[in-house]
């Protein structure tokens, strides 16, 4: 694995309002910089470290706290989101083979879904798995994307366990980002085009139903999406939005970088790691 290039920290201060709840101040530091296009941030809890793709120069990178940033794999086929299981188990969509694979911990790699009703996946862009297993992910298409697709939907899917792979919407527009509730009971995807959260209800199978508008209005593209411990929403746009379970902004940072994903990780997953454009960023609370 070759080394990254990494900066030294850059360190700052942004103000939340002065209904933080007792997030008080963010403390963001520049991890690293000089990339084509950063995103997919995903923390894997067994392993301690985090991965993120960058994607037009096809390469997932890794960072372990302590260690610089290295080469996590060449020749990715254009990754964009990524997201680990409970046992480690690394996804990761790819756009330019329109695919979705799974790398085990001995780097064994499979394909977990390319079709749907034997036509071509139009390009995974962002994933999630529940805590029992369940695997969500979206499939817009964006750019040349769109020249070569198939399907004649933007699509939100669900990998079962052990079972196939189901349809959870179809839309004329394109989802993007998408998280699951720390209770496994809510589906969250954005959309990149009406500027909304939408919402799903999850039954003890995974099964989704009853779509509403989780939020509306949103200033930006909506990209990334995550959850914390409290259920709350943590949205990428224009800046960073946070939405509480029942859909009101109770948080806006303000970015001078437009964030395309977001994640919580280190030991105890108070750190919010951040994939802007060319730099990864990773923010600390100053309170618990």
């Amino acid at each position: 694995m070759k080394r990254s290039r990494r900066l030294s920290c850059v360190v700052f201060a942004l103000a939340l309002t002065a209904a933080a709840q007792g997030l008080g101040e963010f403390k963001f530091e520049r991890l690293a910089q000089g990339y084509r296009f950063t995103q997919g941030v995903a923390w894997s809890k067994p392993g301690g470290y985090l991965i993120f793709s960058d994607t037009p120069s096809d390469r997932l990178m890794k960072w372990t706290p302590g260690s610089e940033i290295i080469v996590f794999r060449t020749g990715a086929n254009g990754p964009a989101g990524n997201a680990f299981d409970a046992q480690g188990n690394l996804y990761t969509c790819e756009t330019r083979t329109r695919r979705v694979t799974r790398t085990d911990k001995n780097n064994k790699i499979d394909v977990v879904a390319e079709s749907f009703e034997g036509k071509k996946l139009n390009a995974p862009s962002q994933i999630a798995v529940s805590r029992n297993g369940h695997v969500y992910f979206t499939d817009p298409a964006f750019g040349e994307q769109s020249d070569h697709r198939e399907l004649d939907f933007y699509g939100v899917f669900h990998i079962p366990p052990k079972a196939p792979m189901t349809l959870v919407a179809k839309s004329a527009t394109r989802p993007r980002g998408i998280a699951v509730s720390p209770n496994g009971r809510t589906l969250y995807v954005s959309n990149a085009d009406d500027h909304t959260i939408r919402a799903w209800d999850l039954d003890g199978k995974g099964e989704a139903g009853n779509e509403r508008v989780f939020a509306s209005k949103i200033e930006g593209a909506p990209a990334g999406l995550s959850t914390d411990e409290k259920g709350n929403v943590w949205l990428a746009a224009k800046g960073i939005a946070v939405y509480s379970p029942e859909g009101k902004r109770i948080h806006f940072i303000d970015m001078h970088d437009v964030v395309s994903s977001l994640t919580f990780g280190d030991a105890d997953f108070k750190t919010l790691f951040l994939a802007a454009r060319a730099i990864v960023f990773r923010a600390r609370p100053d309170t618990p």
